[in-house]
């Protein structure tokens, strides 16, 4: 089959000097691709699937979902060290997240924490240059782009990911060839993972600007969820750590697994986020 590789530029990719709570609109980096499906200009679309709203178009589809590389988080410092916690007191480290950035302050208080943006070349730039004496990256960027590194992994029970980290997804108009075709590099272990974790992030609700994370793991029929919300300042949090089985409609369990979260506290933290980013 003959293709061609269409590049479309973003709202999230063009407006890089501010964080990405500030930029306006749902779905800063997919928006005008998704304009693009629905009038036909291109068949498939590929994204980074935390990147996509969990309100989305009808008439679209999530086609593929490649196999999942790395979703956890690292630290990228400019001195050799062996842990967060090496860090000197008062060290700025720099991330985009409101995820992350609750979850350094949880556990690094004294850390300063500035926003970082561009993408990973330039990231690492602005650590090198001396903006930053840490940052935090995903670790799938550094092995989708082949990048040798001195980092260190995050412990992912303190910094538990965010829902879809380190997935990469396909997007076709509902009953197209192209549909058909790319349901075939569908990874079937990481579309019920990363399904999971949508739910309850769609359950919670608050999109880009609450931090929260959510990580599902499949082994042995089995689903080990991993979610929690924090405040702002990462003093309060509320979390679950549950499994659900995957031999029922584990898309149910998982929308009680957010309504439960919601109700141990998560609600008030999301409001509390809403406002308060709302504000600035």
């Amino acid at each position: 089959m003959q293709t061609e590789l269409c590049r479309v530029k973003t709202s999230g990719d063009v407006f890089l000097d501010k964080p990405l709570h500030q930029l306006t609109g749902v779905g800063v980096f997919v928006a005008e691709i998704d304009e693009r499906m629905l009038s036909c200009e291109i068949d498939l679309a590929v994204h980074s699937m935390k990147d996509l709203p969990t309100k989305r178009p009808e008439e679209l589809n999530i086609s593929a979902v490649l196999m999942r590389d790395s979703p956890y988080d690292i630290l990228v410092s400019r001195s050799k060290i062996a842990a967060l916690d090496d860090l000197r007191p008062g060290a700025v480290v720099g991330t985009s997240s409101m995820r992350r950035t609750a979850q350094l302050r949880r556990a690094r208080p004294d850390l300063v924490v500035k926003s970082l943006r561009g993408n990973l070349q330039t990231r690492l730039r602005k650590l090198e240059q001396g903006d930053y004496e840490a940052i935090v990256l995903a670790e799938a960027g550094l092995q989708r782009m082949g990048l040798k590194r001195d980092f260190i992994r995050l412990d992912a029970e303190k910094f538990v990911p965010s829902a879809n980290q380190g997935t990469i997804i396909v997007v076709a108009r509902k009953g197209t060839p192209a549909e058909a075709y790319s349901q075939l590099l569908d990874d079937n272990p990481t579309r019920a993972e990363t399904m999971i974790e949508r739910r309850i992030l769609e359950t919670v609700g608050g999109g880009c600007i609450v931090p929260m994370a959510v990580h599902a793991d499949v082994a042995c029929g089995q689903a080990r969820v991993l979610a929690e919300v924090l405040s702002l300042d990462g003093k309060r949090f509320v979390r679950l750590d549950e499994k659900i089985s995957m031999q029922e409609d584990y898309l149910s369990l998982a929308e009680i697994l957010g309504q439960r979260l919601m109700k141990m506290g998560g609600k008030e933290l999301v409001e509390e986020a809403v406002k308060a980013v709302g504000a600035r």
